[in-house]
């Protein structure tokens, strides 16, 4: 007891002591089995792959001729800022190997190394509404908004 700093119970206690006190609550005997079903798998939300135009967002549809012009804003599709090598912070502006600095990166160019940039985003035409969700209709008149209101806490 001379060599403790402090007087507390469990400061420095004998390591055969703790160890015992591990073992202790180890459980014993032979392991469970693996649960067959596995855990719940999250609910997968449903994503659209899609060229977009760069200066509108304007989903672009498959087949779109990218040597023209978007049909929405009539910026160029076929520039750097529509690749799929376009990087602001690589070398010259482009991940692959160019000789030549393109000026204007929204201009239309003829880079033969060009590739679609397509994204993805979650696909909002096929979600599903579930049974619990409250169904909203957006109210016309104030009229309607009050009777909303008042529907809430009917007795």
């Amino acid at each position: 007891m001379g060599d403790r700093k402090y007087r507390q119970r469990g400061y420095m206690d004998e390591q055969e002591h703790e160890s015992r006190a591990r073992d202790d609550r180890r459980p014993r005997g032979p392991k469970l089995p693996i649960d067959v079903t596995g855990p719940r798998l999250p609910r997968m939300v449903q994503t659209v792959v899609a060229a977009r135009c760069f200066n509108c967002s304007t989903t672009l549809p498959p087949g779109t001729d990218f040597t023209g012009n978007c049909p929405k804003c009539n910026a160029a599709l076929h520039c750097c800022k529509q690749c799929a090598h376009f990087e602001p912070s690589a070398r010259l502006q482009c991940l692959k190997p160019i000789l030549v600095r393109i000026g204007s990166k929204d201009k239309p160019n003829e880079c033969e190394l060009f590739e679609t940039r397509v994204t993805v985003a979650r696909d909002a035409t096929s979600v599903t509404t579930s049974p619990y969700a409250p169904t909203t209709v957006t109210p016309r008149t104030p009229q309607d908004a009050r009777a909303a209101f008042d529907n809430l806490f009917k007795k």
